[in-house]
């Protein structure tokens, strides 16, 4: 799986879209989607594109300033060489894709150990979505879509006063669990420099780095916004 990043950047783009409702197309032989509930815009991808490839995606995004351009790749320095050539701007190249073997995830329903924290999980058009909750306040949440046999994780975020407890792993179990419902070979996501320490711990391993580009100076992290 590991070996051909272009269909992984397929696999996840379908997920992600899927776990969010955008709407997607292809740019030659790249996914976009139509990021309608943040900018309002379109985000294109490519993996490891040629000059010509990348010189066709920066023109088309920058005819916009709120559209992205997000490249995966390991050579991050010839993509942003080629970004100032073509006046777009690194907004972000923190975030790796990462990959595991779902057969090394549990496939049971984890056990909270803090009774004042509850679970619920949950299914809608394919989705499923998990989350954690002390009273009314959310505590972490998460989702995963199944694709051709590939788990693509999506939006998992620990709020911030109840982080370092091991509710990330945890909800990563919780979501692999449901994932386990349909056939399922790996699992595949981006994640942000904490996210990355997470997963490492899970048994995730990091397959290229992330590099998103924009006409302006704004940009997002796609693995939690």
């Amino acid at each position: 799986m590991v070996g051909d990043i272009t269909h992984l950047l397929e696999v996840w783009v379908a997920g992600w879209a899927g776990c969010r409702g955008y709407e997607t197309r292809t740019e030659g032989r790249f996914p976009a989607a139509l990021r309608a509930d943040t900018t309002g815009d379109w985000e294109y991808f490519a993996s490891d594109p040629t000059d010509a490839e990348f010189a066709e995606l920066a023109a088309k995004t920058a005819e916009a300033p709120k559209r992205v351009l997000t490249i995966l790749t390991n050579n991050v320095g010839r993509y942003k060489l080629l970004a100032e050539q073509h006046n777009l701007n690194a907004t972000s190249a923190s975030q790796t894709m990462m990959v595991v073997d779902m057969e090394t995830q549990d496939s049971e329903d984890p056990w909270l150990s803090d009774d004042e924290l509850s679970l619920k999980t949950w299914e809608s058009n394919g989705v499923h979505f998990a989350e954690v909750r002390s009273g009314d306040t959310l505590a972490v949440s998460g989702r995963v879509v199944v694709i051709n046999g590939t788990a693509v994780f999506d939006k998992i975020v620990t709020e911030p006063s109840f982080q370092r407890r091991g509710l990330g792993s945890f909800i990563m179990k919780a979501l692999a669990a449901q994932a386990f419902s349909h056939d399922v070979e790996d699992g595949l996501l981006l994640a942000s420099l904490d996210g990355q320490k997470l997963y490492s711990h899970l048994g995730w391993s990091s397959v290229c780095h992330v590099l998103m580009l924009s006409a302006s100076d704004e940009g997002s992290d796609l693995s939690v916004v």
